[in-house]
């Protein structure tokens, strides 16, 4: 064969004594990292978090790299598919002026954001999931599901985030115009709080974009990953990913830091 192609019979037995090339044998070494970092986050880091969670390792590598070895190993992450919940046609005659227009955020508990999303059980019926978000943090405050969607949901919610982060002062609450949040009752329950109501504009389907990212996340990396058939195991899911949303997930957003640790760079 060495005839055959012209190659100097040394030549190739010394190929044959060297083995793989350092290049190789660091990119195998390269690739056991990058799988525990694919696996720690069930699939859900794409190359980029992937590429800054090794820097923070010590580790110089490019994301067209890693991007290389995920692609070359067969890892790809999980992708959440976009969509809208439908807001009441109605919902903006009673709704509260947009405030977060061109706001500039300098500080936790300066705004909020909330939403509320539905989930169906296996038996065809409907929980509804809602959530409070430190818009500067990313960090989820509160979170309360019922079987209903109404002022009491999202009541109990506010109360919550209230609680945990030790009755904040000059807050803004941002939502969509669903009737949970048009509700009075929530509205007096906000005034009671000191906290300003803000809603979206008319057509403007991005102006609550971070709860709902959020919500297409948590859908795609837990919802139709896992199986649950009880309202019970279902919010031993949400638990749990509300915990590794704040502790353990890293958002690029906030330079790729978890919210619990950009919170607290910010009150170093």
């Amino acid at each position: 064969m060495c005839r055959v192609y012209g190659v100097v019979r040394d030549s190739y037995n010394s190929w044959r004594r060297r083995g793989d090339s350092a290049r190789r044998k660091e990119d195998g070494e390269l690739y056991v990292l990058i799988k525990q970092i694919f696996d720690r986050h069930d699939g859900c880091y794409g190359s980029p978090k992937i590429t800054k969670e090794l820097h923070k390792l010590g580790i110089r590598i490019g994301q067209k790299r890693v991007a290389r070895l995920m692609k070359e190993h067969g890892l790809r992450a999980v992708k959440a598919r976009m969509y809208r919940t439908k807001a009441y046609s109605h919902a903006f005659l009673k709704a509260s002026p947009n405030l977060i227009v061109d706001i500039k955020l300098t500080r936790p508990d300066q705004l909020w954001v909330g939403d509320v999303t539905y989930i169906k059980m296996p038996d065809g019926s409907w929980q509804y999931l809602s959530v409070i978000m430190d818009r500067f943090s990313r960090r989820i405050l509160a979170w309360s599901m019922s079987d209903k969607r109404n002022a009491a949901l999202t009541i109990a919610t506010l109360k919550r985030a209230i609680q945990n982060r030790g009755w904040p002062k000059e807050v803004i609450f941002h939502s969509d115009k669903g009737v949970e949040y048009i509700a009075q009752a929530f509205r007096k329950r906000l005034s009671s709080y000191g906290i300003t109501q803000s809603m979206n504009r008319v057509k403007e389907m991005n102006d609550n974009a971070y709860i709902e990212s959020f919500f297409q996340d948590f859908k795609t990396e837990r919802l139709k990953r896992r199986v649950f058939t009880t309202v019970e195991q279902l919010r031993a899911i949400i638990s749990e990913y509300m915990r590794y949303h704040n502790f353990e997930r890293s958002h690029s957003s906030i330079g790729y830091v978890t919210p619990v640790e950009y919170e607290s760079k910010m009150w170093a």
